[in-house]
Protein backbone atom coordinates (compact mmCIF):
# COMPACT_ATOMS: atom_id res chain seq x y z
CA UNK A 1 0.00 0.00 0.00
CA UNK A 2 1.14 3.20 -0.72
CA UNK A 3 0.47 5.29 2.03
CA UNK A 4 2.20 8.64 0.80
CA UNK A 5 -0.33 8.03 -2.24
CA UNK A 6 -3.34 7.65 0.09
CA UNK A 7 -2.17 10.59 2.57
CA UNK A 8 -1.92 13.32 -0.42
CA UNK A 9 -5.36 12.56 -1.96
CA UNK A 10 -6.67 12.40 1.49
CA UNK A 11 -5.11 15.86 2.19
CA UNK A 12 -6.27 17.19 -0.72
CA UNK A 13 -9.82 16.42 -0.42
CA UNK A 14 -9.98 18.14 3.03
CA UNK A 15 -8.83 21.36 1.69
CA UNK A 16 -10.99 21.12 -0.74
CA UNK A 17 -14.05 19.85 1.38
CA UNK A 18 -13.00 23.42 3.47
CA UNK A 19 -14.08 25.08 1.05
CA UNK A 20 -17.67 23.84 1.64
CA UNK A 21 -17.37 25.76 5.25
CA UNK A 22 -17.71 29.06 3.37
CA UNK A 23 -20.70 29.52 1.34
CA UNK A 24 -22.74 29.55 4.63
CA UNK A 25 -21.70 32.10 6.04
CA UNK A 26 -22.23 34.46 2.79
CA UNK A 27 -26.03 32.80 3.49
CA UNK A 28 -25.59 33.89 7.13
CA UNK A 29 -24.47 37.53 6.49
CA UNK A 30 -27.32 37.86 3.77
CA UNK A 31 -29.94 36.86 6.30
CA UNK A 32 -28.03 38.63 9.00
CA UNK A 33 -28.51 35.15 11.75
CA UNK A 34 -24.95 35.32 12.91
CA UNK A 35 -23.45 32.29 12.77
CA UNK A 36 -20.33 32.86 11.01
CA UNK A 37 -17.71 31.53 13.87
CA UNK A 38 -18.72 28.31 13.76
CA UNK A 39 -17.69 27.87 10.26
CA UNK A 40 -14.90 29.95 10.39
CA UNK A 41 -13.30 27.88 12.98
CA UNK A 42 -14.24 24.68 11.05
CA UNK A 43 -13.00 25.82 7.74
CA UNK A 44 -9.75 26.99 9.41
CA UNK A 45 -9.42 23.28 11.14
CA UNK A 46 -10.35 21.55 7.91
CA UNK A 47 -7.88 23.56 6.05
CA UNK A 48 -5.13 23.22 8.46
CA UNK A 49 -5.55 19.34 8.74
CA UNK A 50 -5.97 18.87 5.00
CA UNK A 51 -2.63 21.15 4.03
CA UNK A 52 -1.00 19.42 6.84
CA UNK A 53 -1.55 15.59 5.52
CA UNK A 54 -0.90 16.95 2.07
CA UNK A 55 2.15 19.32 2.34
CA UNK A 56 5.04 16.50 3.36
CA UNK A 57 4.21 13.86 0.65
CA UNK A 58 3.34 16.71 -2.03
CA UNK A 59 5.52 15.14 -4.35
CA UNK A 60 3.96 11.80 -4.68
CA UNK A 61 2.39 11.05 -8.04
CA UNK A 62 2.04 7.43 -8.19
CA UNK A 63 -0.86 6.01 -9.71
CA UNK A 64 -3.57 4.65 -7.32
CA UNK A 65 -3.38 1.03 -6.70
CA UNK A 66 -6.18 -1.49 -5.90
CA UNK A 67 -5.72 -1.16 -2.38
CA UNK A 68 -5.25 1.93 -2.23
CA UNK A 69 -8.79 3.16 -4.17
CA UNK A 70 -10.51 0.99 -1.03
CA UNK A 71 -8.89 2.94 1.05
CA UNK A 72 -9.23 6.56 -0.50
CA UNK A 73 -12.85 5.77 -1.18
CA UNK A 74 -13.57 4.81 2.49
CA UNK A 75 -12.00 7.41 4.02
CA UNK A 76 -13.78 9.65 1.70
CA UNK A 77 -17.23 9.28 3.25
CA UNK A 78 -15.37 9.05 6.96
CA UNK A 79 -12.93 11.46 7.45
CA UNK A 80 -15.26 14.06 5.25
CA UNK A 81 -18.17 13.13 7.57
CA UNK A 82 -16.18 13.36 11.02
CA UNK A 83 -14.82 17.12 9.57
CA UNK A 84 -18.38 17.69 8.05
CA UNK A 85 -19.70 17.67 11.78
CA UNK A 86 -17.58 20.35 13.16
CA UNK A 87 -19.84 23.43 12.67
CA UNK A 88 -22.64 21.73 14.56
CA UNK A 89 -20.42 20.82 17.28
CA UNK A 90 -19.21 24.71 17.31
CA UNK A 91 -22.66 26.11 17.27
CA UNK A 92 -24.83 27.24 20.13
CA UNK A 93 -28.02 27.17 18.38
CA UNK A 94 -27.91 23.63 18.76
CA UNK A 95 -27.42 21.59 21.16
CA UNK A 96 -25.25 18.60 19.62
CA UNK A 97 -22.47 16.18 21.05
CA UNK A 98 -20.26 14.82 19.49
CA UNK A 99 -22.07 11.49 18.53
CA UNK A 100 -24.88 13.51 17.49
CA UNK A 101 -23.36 16.06 15.32
CA UNK A 102 -21.20 12.73 13.70
CA UNK A 103 -24.68 10.90 12.89
CA UNK A 104 -26.49 14.41 11.43
CA UNK A 105 -22.99 14.78 9.53
CA UNK A 106 -22.43 11.40 7.98
CA UNK A 107 -26.01 11.54 7.73
CA UNK A 108 -25.94 14.61 5.19
CA UNK A 109 -22.64 13.03 3.15
CA UNK A 110 -24.19 9.90 2.34
CA UNK A 111 -27.57 11.31 1.30
CA UNK A 112 -29.55 9.17 4.55
CA UNK A 113 -31.45 12.16 5.45
CA UNK A 114 -31.71 10.77 9.08
CA UNK A 115 -31.56 13.57 11.79
CA UNK A 116 -31.22 14.14 15.16
CA UNK A 117 -32.15 18.10 14.77
CA UNK A 118 -35.83 18.56 16.07
CA UNK A 119 -36.12 22.61 15.42
CA UNK A 120 -35.56 22.98 11.75
CA UNK A 121 -38.34 25.73 11.76
CA UNK A 122 -35.94 27.72 13.89
CA UNK A 123 -32.50 26.99 12.67
CA UNK A 124 -30.69 30.04 11.55
CA UNK A 125 -30.30 29.81 7.54
CA UNK A 126 -26.63 29.36 7.66
CA UNK A 127 -27.23 25.87 9.38
CA UNK A 128 -30.19 24.94 7.41
CA UNK A 129 -28.23 25.74 4.35
CA UNK A 130 -25.11 23.85 5.58
CA UNK A 131 -27.13 20.60 5.98
CA UNK A 132 -28.72 20.55 2.71
CA UNK A 133 -25.68 21.54 1.12
CA UNK A 134 -24.08 18.77 2.78
CA UNK A 135 -26.23 16.25 0.67
CA UNK A 136 -25.53 17.93 -2.91
CA UNK A 137 -21.97 17.37 -2.15
CA UNK A 138 -22.67 13.92 -1.25
CA UNK A 139 -24.66 12.84 -3.81
CA UNK A 140 -22.18 14.25 -6.16
CA UNK A 141 -19.54 12.36 -4.93
CA UNK A 142 -21.77 9.09 -4.92
CA UNK A 143 -22.34 9.73 -8.72
CA UNK A 144 -18.78 9.71 -9.39
CA UNK A 145 -18.19 6.84 -7.32
CA UNK A 146 -20.78 4.51 -8.45
CA UNK A 147 -20.13 5.13 -12.58
CA UNK A 148 -15.96 6.05 -12.23
CA UNK A 149 -14.31 4.52 -8.99
CA UNK A 150 -16.09 0.83 -7.77
CA UNK A 151 -16.14 -0.12 -11.20
CA UNK A 152 -12.17 -0.03 -11.52
CA UNK A 153 -12.44 -1.52 -8.19
CA UNK A 154 -13.93 -4.87 -9.40
CA UNK A 155 -17.39 -3.79 -7.04
CA UNK A 156 -20.45 -1.98 -6.98
CA UNK A 157 -23.83 -1.80 -9.14
CA UNK A 158 -22.20 -0.30 -12.32
CA UNK A 159 -20.20 -3.30 -12.57
CA UNK A 160 -22.98 -5.44 -13.28
CA UNK A 161 -24.55 -2.90 -15.44
CA UNK A 162 -21.53 -2.30 -17.74
CA UNK A 163 -20.72 -5.66 -17.76
CA UNK A 164 -24.29 -7.15 -19.75
CA UNK A 165 -27.16 -4.95 -19.50
CA UNK A 166 -28.39 -1.52 -20.89
CA UNK A 167 -26.91 0.59 -23.62
CA UNK A 168 -23.44 1.58 -21.63
CA UNK A 169 -22.41 -2.34 -22.36
CA UNK A 170 -21.63 -0.64 -26.10
CA UNK A 171 -21.68 3.16 -25.71
CA UNK A 172 -18.56 4.61 -23.50
CA UNK A 173 -19.74 7.58 -21.81
CA UNK A 174 -16.80 8.53 -22.16
CA UNK A 175 -12.76 7.65 -22.54
CA UNK A 176 -11.35 8.91 -19.36
CA UNK A 177 -12.44 9.30 -15.47
CA UNK A 178 -12.02 12.84 -15.54
CA UNK A 179 -14.14 13.65 -18.16
CA UNK A 180 -17.05 11.14 -17.10
CA UNK A 181 -17.15 13.18 -13.71
CA UNK A 182 -17.36 16.31 -15.88
CA UNK A 183 -20.06 14.93 -17.47
CA UNK A 184 -22.03 13.61 -14.63
CA UNK A 185 -21.01 17.22 -12.82
CA UNK A 186 -22.93 19.07 -15.89
CA UNK A 187 -25.85 16.72 -15.52
CA UNK A 188 -25.56 17.00 -12.10
CA UNK A 189 -25.99 20.70 -11.44
CA UNK A 190 -28.19 21.08 -14.35
CA UNK A 191 -30.94 18.98 -12.83
CA UNK A 192 -30.34 20.63 -9.38
CA UNK A 193 -30.91 23.93 -11.62
CA UNK A 194 -33.74 22.62 -12.98
CA UNK A 195 -35.28 21.67 -10.11
CA UNK A 196 -34.28 24.86 -8.40
CA UNK A 197 -36.41 26.65 -10.65
CA UNK A 198 -39.44 23.81 -10.65
CA UNK A 199 -39.77 24.50 -6.98
CA UNK A 200 -39.54 28.47 -6.89
CA UNK A 201 -42.10 28.15 -9.52
CA UNK A 202 -44.33 26.11 -7.57
CA UNK A 203 -44.31 29.00 -4.83
CA UNK A 204 -41.07 27.81 -2.82
CA UNK A 205 -39.21 31.40 -1.51
CA UNK A 206 -35.45 31.33 -3.21
CA UNK A 207 -33.79 30.13 0.13
CA UNK A 208 -36.24 26.92 0.04
CA UNK A 209 -36.43 26.13 -3.25
CA UNK A 210 -32.95 25.84 -3.90
CA UNK A 211 -32.05 23.76 -0.54
CA UNK A 212 -34.71 21.38 -1.58
CA UNK A 213 -33.30 20.99 -5.24
CA UNK A 214 -30.16 20.24 -2.86
CA UNK A 215 -31.60 17.01 -0.94
CA UNK A 216 -34.13 15.98 -3.91
CA UNK A 217 -31.55 15.70 -6.29
CA UNK A 218 -29.20 14.08 -4.69
CA UNK A 219 -31.83 11.72 -2.91
CA UNK A 220 -31.36 13.13 0.51
CA UNK A 221 -34.53 13.79 1.94
CA UNK A 222 -33.20 16.78 4.45
CA UNK A 223 -35.46 19.55 4.58
CA UNK A 224 -35.62 23.32 5.70
CA UNK A 225 -38.61 22.63 7.90
CA UNK A 226 -39.72 19.79 10.71
CA UNK A 227 -42.95 18.93 8.40
CA UNK A 228 -40.53 18.45 5.35
CA UNK A 229 -42.42 18.99 1.91
CA UNK A 230 -45.67 18.48 3.76
CA UNK A 231 -44.90 22.43 5.39
CA UNK A 232 -45.59 23.96 1.88
CA UNK A 233 -49.49 22.64 1.65
CA UNK A 234 -49.08 22.41 -2.45
CA UNK A 235 -49.84 19.80 -5.08
CA UNK A 236 -47.44 21.82 -7.92
CA UNK A 237 -44.58 21.55 -5.00
CA UNK A 238 -44.97 17.48 -4.55
CA UNK A 239 -45.40 17.17 -8.69
CA UNK A 240 -41.89 19.15 -8.66
CA UNK A 241 -40.61 16.83 -5.97
CA UNK A 242 -41.43 13.89 -7.56
CA UNK A 243 -40.96 14.24 -10.84
CA UNK A 244 -37.61 15.05 -9.78
CA UNK A 245 -36.87 12.22 -7.06
CA UNK A 246 -37.67 9.66 -10.43
CA UNK A 247 -35.06 11.25 -12.09
CA UNK A 248 -32.34 11.02 -9.32
CA UNK A 249 -33.32 7.87 -8.73
CA UNK A 250 -32.38 6.93 -12.34
CA UNK A 251 -29.17 5.94 -13.62
CA UNK A 252 -27.24 8.77 -14.75
CA UNK A 253 -25.07 7.34 -17.24
CA UNK A 254 -28.99 7.00 -19.08
CA UNK A 255 -29.53 11.01 -18.69
CA UNK A 256 -26.09 11.36 -20.08
CA UNK A 257 -26.89 8.55 -23.50
CA UNK A 258 -30.07 10.39 -24.04
CA UNK A 259 -28.69 14.20 -23.98
CA UNK A 260 -25.98 13.04 -26.35
CA UNK A 261 -28.16 11.10 -28.12
CA UNK A 262 -30.98 13.28 -28.33
CA UNK A 263 -33.45 10.35 -27.97
CA UNK A 264 -35.31 8.89 -25.31
CA UNK A 265 -35.53 5.34 -26.44
CA UNK A 266 -32.51 4.08 -24.17
CA UNK A 267 -34.85 4.38 -21.49
CA UNK A 268 -37.48 2.47 -23.27
CA UNK A 269 -35.36 -0.15 -23.66
CA UNK A 270 -33.31 -0.77 -20.45
CA UNK A 271 -34.88 -3.31 -18.20
CA UNK A 272 -33.72 -1.80 -14.91
CA UNK A 273 -35.05 1.28 -15.61
CA UNK A 274 -38.42 0.01 -16.63
CA UNK A 275 -38.42 -2.70 -13.31
CA UNK A 276 -37.81 0.95 -11.77
CA UNK A 277 -40.51 2.84 -12.81
CA UNK A 278 -43.06 -0.69 -12.30
CA UNK A 279 -42.09 -1.19 -8.87
CA UNK A 280 -42.74 2.68 -7.99
CA UNK A 281 -46.16 2.35 -9.79
CA UNK A 282 -47.64 -0.92 -8.34
CA UNK A 283 -46.36 0.21 -4.73
CA UNK A 284 -48.05 3.17 -5.55
CA UNK A 285 -51.50 1.67 -6.63
CA UNK A 286 -51.69 -0.28 -3.64
CA UNK A 287 -50.91 1.94 -1.06
CA UNK A 288 -53.85 4.20 -2.97
CA UNK A 289 -56.27 1.69 -2.49
CA UNK A 290 -55.38 0.86 1.14
CA UNK A 291 -55.37 4.43 2.27
CA UNK A 292 -59.17 4.60 0.42
CA UNK A 293 -60.21 1.51 1.90
CA UNK A 294 -59.41 2.29 5.57
CA UNK A 295 -60.60 6.06 4.79
CA UNK A 296 -57.72 8.21 5.54
CA UNK A 297 -58.29 10.25 3.06
CA UNK A 298 -61.67 11.11 1.91
CA UNK A 299 -61.10 11.08 -1.82
CA UNK A 300 -59.43 9.08 -4.41
CA UNK A 301 -57.65 12.11 -5.80
CA UNK A 302 -56.40 12.40 -1.86
CA UNK A 303 -55.44 8.91 -1.63
CA UNK A 304 -53.36 8.67 -4.72
CA UNK A 305 -51.81 12.07 -4.24
CA UNK A 306 -50.12 10.74 -1.01
CA UNK A 307 -49.38 7.42 -2.20
CA UNK A 308 -47.30 8.13 -5.60
CA UNK A 309 -45.54 10.99 -3.67
CA UNK A 310 -44.52 8.26 -0.55
CA UNK A 311 -44.04 5.70 -2.66
CA UNK A 312 -41.67 7.61 -5.07
CA UNK A 313 -39.52 9.08 -2.31
CA UNK A 314 -39.20 5.66 -0.20
CA UNK A 315 -38.75 3.95 -2.97
CA UNK A 316 -35.96 5.99 -4.23
CA UNK A 317 -34.59 6.00 -0.60
CA UNK A 318 -35.16 10.23 -0.59
CA UNK A 319 -37.14 10.18 2.75
CA UNK A 320 -39.51 13.42 2.23
CA UNK A 321 -42.60 13.13 3.79
CA UNK A 322 -46.00 14.54 3.33
CA UNK A 323 -47.91 12.88 5.88
CA UNK A 324 -46.74 10.96 9.03
CA UNK A 325 -46.92 7.53 6.87
CA UNK A 326 -45.66 5.97 9.69
CA UNK A 327 -48.76 6.29 11.59
CA UNK A 328 -51.11 4.16 8.96
CA UNK A 329 -52.51 1.55 9.35
CA UNK A 330 -51.98 -2.17 8.81
CA UNK A 331 -49.23 -3.13 6.30
CA UNK A 332 -48.50 0.02 4.20
CA UNK A 333 -45.60 1.67 6.26
CA UNK A 334 -43.99 -1.63 6.19
CA UNK A 335 -45.16 -2.11 2.74
CA UNK A 336 -43.42 1.26 1.76
CA UNK A 337 -39.95 0.33 4.46
CA UNK A 338 -39.69 -2.78 1.77
CA UNK A 339 -39.59 -1.10 -1.17
CA UNK A 340 -36.20 1.11 0.01
CA UNK A 341 -34.76 -2.38 -0.14
CA UNK A 342 -34.82 -2.26 -3.55
CA UNK A 343 -34.14 1.42 -4.02
CA UNK A 344 -32.76 3.35 -6.95
CA UNK A 345 -31.32 2.28 -10.24
CA UNK A 346 -27.57 1.58 -10.45
CA UNK A 347 -25.90 4.63 -11.08
CA UNK A 348 -28.12 6.81 -9.08
CA UNK A 349 -28.26 8.92 -5.94
CA UNK A 350 -30.58 6.41 -5.12
CA UNK A 351 -29.40 3.92 -1.96
CA UNK A 352 -30.67 0.42 -1.24
CA UNK A 353 -30.11 -3.10 -2.69
CA UNK A 354 -30.37 -1.40 -6.32
CA UNK A 355 -32.87 -2.71 -8.88
CA UNK A 356 -30.50 -4.34 -11.14
CA UNK A 357 -29.68 -6.93 -8.86
CA UNK A 358 -32.73 -7.20 -7.24
CA UNK A 359 -33.99 -8.18 -10.86
CA UNK A 360 -31.13 -10.40 -11.42
CA UNK A 361 -32.30 -12.26 -7.81
CA UNK A 362 -35.55 -12.65 -9.73
CA UNK A 363 -34.51 -13.85 -12.35
CA UNK A 364 -32.35 -16.73 -10.69
CA UNK A 365 -34.90 -17.91 -8.95
CA UNK A 366 -37.22 -18.59 -12.11
CA UNK A 367 -34.71 -19.97 -13.51
CA UNK A 368 -34.20 -21.90 -10.59
CA UNK A 369 -38.22 -22.83 -10.69
CA UNK A 370 -37.58 -24.40 -14.73
CA UNK A 371 -34.41 -26.74 -13.62
CA UNK A 372 -36.39 -28.20 -11.25
CA UNK A 373 -38.93 -29.00 -13.94
CA UNK A 374 -36.16 -29.31 -17.01
CA UNK A 375 -33.28 -30.90 -14.67
CA UNK A 376 -30.95 -31.00 -17.88
CA UNK A 377 -31.70 -27.95 -19.45
CA UNK A 378 -29.25 -25.17 -19.72
CA UNK A 379 -31.11 -22.17 -18.98
CA UNK A 380 -29.21 -18.75 -19.12
CA UNK A 381 -30.23 -16.01 -16.72
CA UNK A 382 -31.10 -12.74 -19.33
CA UNK A 383 -31.56 -9.31 -19.09
CA UNK A 384 -33.34 -8.47 -22.20
CA UNK A 385 -31.79 -10.44 -25.06
CA UNK A 386 -28.24 -10.75 -23.15
CA UNK A 387 -27.70 -13.73 -20.91
CA UNK A 388 -25.97 -12.95 -17.54
CA UNK A 389 -22.08 -14.33 -17.18
CA UNK A 390 -22.89 -16.41 -14.26
CA UNK A 391 -19.35 -14.71 -12.83
CA UNK A 392 -21.74 -11.77 -11.99
CA UNK A 393 -24.67 -13.49 -10.50
CA UNK A 394 -21.73 -14.72 -8.48
CA UNK A 395 -21.43 -11.27 -7.45
CA UNK A 396 -24.73 -10.78 -6.99
CA UNK A 397 -25.72 -13.45 -4.42
CA UNK A 398 -22.18 -12.13 -2.73
CA UNK A 399 -23.84 -9.30 -2.36
CA UNK A 400 -26.98 -10.06 -1.01
CA UNK A 401 -25.46 -12.67 1.10
CA UNK A 402 -23.04 -9.45 2.96
CA UNK A 403 -26.21 -7.75 3.23
CA UNK A 404 -28.33 -9.58 4.89
CA UNK A 405 -25.62 -11.03 7.45
CA UNK A 406 -24.63 -6.87 8.15
CA UNK A 407 -28.60 -6.90 8.30
CA UNK A 408 -28.84 -9.40 10.74
CA UNK A 409 -25.59 -8.09 13.55
CA UNK A 410 -26.68 -4.29 13.26
CA UNK A 411 -30.25 -5.50 14.37
CA UNK A 412 -29.25 -7.52 17.05
CA UNK A 413 -26.76 -4.75 18.14
CA UNK A 414 -29.50 -2.20 18.27
CA UNK A 415 -31.89 -4.82 20.06
CA UNK A 416 -29.52 -5.50 22.34
CA UNK A 417 -28.90 -1.95 23.33
CA UNK A 418 -32.60 -1.76 24.15
CA UNK A 419 -34.64 -0.85 21.25
CA UNK A 420 -37.59 -2.40 20.84
CA UNK A 421 -38.09 -4.66 17.23
CA UNK A 422 -40.31 -2.30 15.29
CA UNK A 423 -37.68 0.87 16.01
CA UNK A 424 -34.24 -1.31 15.61
CA UNK A 425 -35.79 -3.47 12.41
CA UNK A 426 -36.77 0.27 10.62
CA UNK A 427 -33.96 2.29 12.03
CA UNK A 428 -31.13 -0.46 10.16
CA UNK A 429 -33.58 -0.81 7.22
CA UNK A 430 -33.58 3.35 6.92
CA UNK A 431 -29.96 3.35 7.33
CA UNK A 432 -28.50 0.92 5.42
CA UNK A 433 -30.54 1.76 2.85
CA UNK A 434 -29.83 4.91 3.00
CA UNK A 435 -33.35 6.18 3.28
CA UNK A 436 -33.64 8.34 7.11
CA UNK A 437 -37.00 7.89 8.22
CA UNK A 438 -38.04 4.57 9.86
CA UNK A 439 -40.66 3.65 12.02
CA UNK A 440 -41.29 3.96 15.85
CA UNK A 441 -39.05 5.69 17.92
CA UNK A 442 -36.75 6.66 14.63
CA UNK A 443 -40.00 7.69 12.65
CA UNK A 444 -39.66 11.25 12.70
CA UNK A 445 -35.98 11.93 14.17
CA UNK A 446 -33.32 9.75 15.60
CA UNK A 447 -32.94 11.67 19.03
CA UNK A 448 -34.46 9.28 21.35
CA UNK A 449 -32.14 6.52 20.90
CA UNK A 450 -29.14 5.78 22.55
CA UNK A 451 -25.72 7.26 21.47
CA UNK A 452 -24.33 3.40 20.78
CA UNK A 453 -27.09 2.44 18.42
CA UNK A 454 -26.49 5.60 16.35
CA UNK A 455 -22.92 5.35 16.14
CA UNK A 456 -23.62 1.38 14.84
CA UNK A 457 -26.15 3.88 12.93
CA UNK A 458 -23.42 5.50 11.36
CA UNK A 459 -21.68 2.30 10.02
CA UNK A 460 -25.05 1.22 8.18
CA UNK A 461 -24.97 4.47 6.92
CA UNK A 462 -21.03 3.91 5.53
CA UNK A 463 -22.44 0.31 4.55
CA UNK A 464 -24.97 0.87 2.29
CA UNK A 465 -22.56 4.36 0.71
CA UNK A 466 -20.10 2.36 -0.38
CA UNK A 467 -21.95 -0.91 -1.26
CA UNK A 468 -21.25 -3.04 1.50
CA UNK A 469 -18.04 -5.02 0.23
CA UNK A 470 -15.83 -1.96 -0.36
CA UNK A 471 -15.60 -0.85 3.64
CA UNK A 472 -16.28 -4.33 4.55
CA UNK A 473 -13.07 -5.27 2.46
CA UNK A 474 -10.99 -2.76 4.55
CA UNK A 475 -11.61 -4.25 7.73
CA UNK A 476 -10.59 -7.61 6.80
CA UNK A 477 -7.00 -8.76 7.87
CA UNK A 478 -5.86 -9.88 4.30
CA UNK A 479 -6.34 -5.87 3.42
CA UNK A 480 -3.32 -4.95 5.53
CA UNK A 481 -1.33 -7.95 5.04
CA UNK A 482 1.63 -7.03 2.48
Amino acid sequence: MQRQVVQRILGILLAWFSVAMLPPILVGIYFEDKVAIPFIIAFIITLIVGLWLWYPVRKFHESLRLRDGFLVVVLFWTVLGTFGSLPFIFSQDIDLGITDAVFESISGLTTTGATVITNLDILPKSLLFYRQSLQWLGGMGIIVLAVAILPMLGVGGMQLYRAETGPTKDTKLTPRIKETAKALWYIYLSLTIACAFGYWLAGMNVFDAVSHSFSTVAIGGFSTHNESIGYFRSASVETVSIIFMLLAGANFSLHFITWKSQSIRHYLQDAEFKTYLFVIFSISIITAIFLRIDEIYLTWGDSFSKAIFHAVSIGTTTGFTTSHYYFWPTFLPVLLLLTSFIGGCTGSTGGGIKVIRILLLVKQGMRELLRLIHPNAQIAVKIGSKPVDNRIMEAVWGFFSAYVGVFIVMLLLLMASGLDQVTAFSAVTATLNNLGPGLGEVGANYTSINNFSKWVLCLGMLLGRLEIFTLLVVLTPAFWKR
